[in-house]
């Protein structure tokens, strides 16, 4: 299922995108003529997603940056859909979860603040320990991946979930004067 974000910009469109079975939702924004994604969701909705793109016109070819808010395989396991259409695509994640020989291709999410001011990260410890979440300042408008849902937060009884990290995290989300939820999940 595909719904369209309100945002108060003409140059600013956003799209969640949901899918039938377990796997992330998928972000498109469209900021500064780039196409970019929050998380790529699981194997099981690739031809989901692929049809919800086509639907926005566009193929994954057309998609320029993908931001990973952490490694859970329901959210990076079509990471390849994207990198073998696309071979110039840029790739953001933290390198405390983004650090091994698999993720070479991923870049420090830090250089994303550079490009997009208007993005901010957030970093949210807890469910992992590179856990982050994006914040469009000027929209009020949180990616928060799996640290918070609509009703509830993420889990932390992983062996590389820390509680102690995540309530730190959600004070740090506490501070955050959003008006609008994009959660990793729809719960």
């Amino acid at each position: 299922m595909i719904t369209q974000i309100k945002t108060s910009s003409e140059e600013l469109k956003i799209w969640k995108l949901g899918f039938r079975f377990f796997g992330s939702n998928v972000y498109l924004i469209q900021l500064k003529e780039k196409n970019i994604l929050v998380d790529v969701s699981s194997y099981e909705n690739r031809e989901e997603l692929i049809t919800g793109l086509e639907k926005l016109n566009l193929k994954p070819s057309d998609i320029d940056i993908l931001l990973l808010t952490h490694n859970h395989w329901d959210h990076v396991q079509n990471i390849d859909l994207f990198l073998n259409s696309n071979p110039s695509i840029e790739i953001y994640g933290s390198k405390e979860d983004f650090n091994d020989e698999r993720y070479s291709k991923i870049k420090n999410i830090k250089q994303i603040e550079s490009r997009f001011p208007e993005l901010k990260i957030i970093k949210t410890s807890g469910h992992t320990p590179g856990s982050v979440c994006f914040y469009l300042e000027k929209e009020k408008i949180l990616f928060s991946g799996d640290t918070i849902f609509y009703n509830g937060i993420g889990r932390t009884d992983f062996p590389e979930s820390s509680p102690e990290e995540m309530e730190k995290s959600l004070e740090d989300l506490r501070q955050i004067p959003y008006k609008k939820l994009c959660p990793g999940h729809s719960i």
